[in-house]
């Protein structure tokens, strides 16, 4: 990559393909890591899953341990601490891989990221020493409390309590924490809680401290091999030096947390719907009706094609987005002792690309293990196959690493406040668009008009909304909520045929042949749904003669020729049927 684009700069520029990271780009180390890790899922969590689902006693520290003895639970722990310190795509591969193995994804990420990362970013050096090799090994277990009852979404509206000692020695916890993962086992605990009832702070809590405990683990939908459990705090000493970052700024260590957990969860998701895909293409390989295989029907194809679409715009979004975070990483002096701080304002810096990817990749996870199930038809639905599992794992992913309704607004309100501050050209955008509508535009012909096409419409409908609404437009939720879904189409469209074109220029034409058909596919789809969402939009922002007119500016942007999408989805089915699994 030979630049650093600013968050979200997408919407305003056009993207170089040869400027972004695809998964094409894979150096030999990184399908080492690759194959490592998916030999790892393999053959100690999926032929253990029955073990694993059932809460076997022990089993997950075993499998923490077992990795750790790989290097998979350091991958971004410093090489001083224990750790392997990996670049961003190693550890995003690690992440897609760690998706195949259900309910141990979330043990795994408890660990590597959650659950350790805030150490790494804010600890200071004798935390750093004291915690990280252990987490990185195995030996330790880490887990990060933060939801409690009634506070979930609204972190800062936390109930615990952090009282100083009279001696200055200790602070005293006191609080319920809710939904925390890992902490059936855990050794350390990231806790959130509130000094004289205000001042939001973070702090390093050992399990074994007097007064902590943990109540029975919950009994849920999916996930069952995770442990799930609430936190008691009842007058829990922790040394003033577990004290994490700054006393007052538990919110800085929290959200630049929750950044990097939605983009190793969109992996998770990704590695998921893999899966999912590979075992609905199997199935209807071989399951026959009317003496041929379900795969030869064309409902059939088109569910499957549809599948490894909505996976490949997802890989592609995930991999571009790891790409801008280790091109910013690697541009910034991280040699100080402040350096995981400096990490954290980098990794910041994409944090609504992080956002995005987590809606996309955890709705077309969604997607496709409900139509894994459909493929399975009766059999989807018995626990005696593996995707019923899949489809019970999947629903939580749109919920935790904050929902997908919060990720959503905050697309938007970010925006604007980048825009207030002058990071981002909105306004010059706008001017430049009505200049295009004035000289009229011409019918949109392939893949970058639409893209550019989806741009436009983003940048007419969000025109409107701040016409109508101005600063206020932030409490509109449910048109934030549309601009969001515009935006995501976007980043999801460009996504798809940056990687088909560089693919194209790099491989060939014969290896990018699926690329730009997946990418084509998509692209001809959600055009049609961006316009219909704008449409839905505008008529919310205005009336009478000026809707006409954003009407019309709309049907001038999104007039283009459409391509035949049945024939591609055909081929693309025909390609997943043959190999029994996603492919490229």
């Amino acid at each position: 990559m030979s630049n650093i684009p600013k968050g979200l700069s997408f919407l305003f520029e056009k993207t170089d393909p040869q400027d972004i990271f695809t998964p094409e780009d894979f150096t030999d180390e990184h399908r080492l890591i690759f194959r490592t890790t998916a030999s790892f899922v393999n053959d100690n969590i999926l032929n253990r899953m029955e073990e694993l689902e059932s809460k076997q006693e022990g089993l997950n520290r075993e499998l923490l341990e077992a990795a750790g003895e790989l290097g998979l639970n350091g991958t971004e722990i410093p090489e001083e601490y224990g750790g392997m310190e990996m670049d961003k795509i190693s550890t995003t591969i690690i992440a897609e891989c760690m998706g195949w193995g259900g309910s141990f994804a979330m043990t795994h990420g408890g660990q590597t990221g959650i659950g350790s990362m805030p150490i790494v970013m804010f600890g200071t050096r004798k935390q750093k020493e004291k915690y990280l090799p252990g987490i990185a090994g195995g030996e330790k277990v880490g887990s990060y409390a933060l939801t409690e009852p009634g506070a979930g979404t609204d972190a800062m509206a936390i109930k615990s309590r952090a009282v100083l000692s009279a001696d200055g020695k200790y602070y005293i916890l006191n609080g319920n924490k809710q939904f925390i993962t890992n902490a059936g086992f855990a050794d350390v605990f990231i806790v959130y809680a509130k000094i004289d009832s205000e001042k939001f702070t973070a702090f390093i809590v050992d399990a074994d401290s007097e007064g902590l405990s943990t109540g029975p683990e919950e009994h849920k939908m999916g996930i069952k091999g995770s442990s799930t459990r609430t936190l008691i705090l009842e007058d829990v000493k922790v040394p003033v030096e577990n004290l994490l970052f700054q006393i007052g700024r538990g919110h800085v260590v929290a959200f630049n947390i929750l950044n990097l957990g939605r983009y190793k969860l969109s992996a998770n998701a990704l590695g998921s719907s893999k899966f999912a895909l590979e075992l609905a293409a199997a199935y209807a390989n071989d399951r026959k009706q009317f003496g041929e295989p379900i795969a030869n029907f064309g409902m059939i194809r088109e569910k499957l094609s549809e599948m490894a679409i909505r996976i490949y715009i997802a890989e592609s979004m995930i991999y571009r987005t790891g790409g801008l975070l280790e091109n910013k990483l690697q541009s910034l002096d991280i040699s100080g002792e402040d350096g995981g701080q400096v990490v954290a304002k980098g990794i910041e810096e994409y944090a609504l690309e992080c956002s995005m990817n987590k809606v996309f990749a955890t709705e077309a996870q969604d997607y496709i293990v409900d139509e894994g199930v459909q493929i399975h038809g009766g059999y989807g639905y018995s626990a005696e196959y593996a995707i019923e599992r899949l489809y019970r794992d999947a629903r939580i992913y749109r919920i935790f690493e904050g929902t997908n309704e919060i990720n959503r607004t905050i697309v938007p309100i970010t925006l604007l406040r980048r825009v207030d501050k002058g990071d981002l050209p909105l306004r010059e955008a706008l001017k430049k668009l009505q200049e295009k509508l004035i000289d009229g535009m011409p019918v949109r012909t392939g893949g970058e008009d639409l893209v550019q096409a989806a741009k436009d419409i983003f940048l007419l409908t969000f025109g409107a909304g701040l016409q109508k609404y101005g600063k206020a437009l932030l409490k509109q939720q449910e048109i934030l909520a549309r601009l969001a879904n515009l935006a995501i189409q976007t980043f999801a469209m460009e996504s798809g045929w940056l990687r088909a074109q560089r693919s194209l220029k790099n491989q060939g034409e014969d290896r990018a042949r699926l690329k730009l058909i997946m990418a084509g596919a998509y692209i001809n789809s959600a055009i049609g749904e961006v316009k219909n969402i704008a449409e839905e939009t505008l008529a919310v922002l205005a009336e009478g003669d000026e809707l006409a007119n954003l009407l019309k500016n709309l049907h001038n942007l999104s007039r283009y020729i459409p391509q035949n999408t049945v024939v591609l989805r055909r081929e693309i089915a025909a390609a997943v049927s043959e190999a029994g699994r996603y492919i490229v």
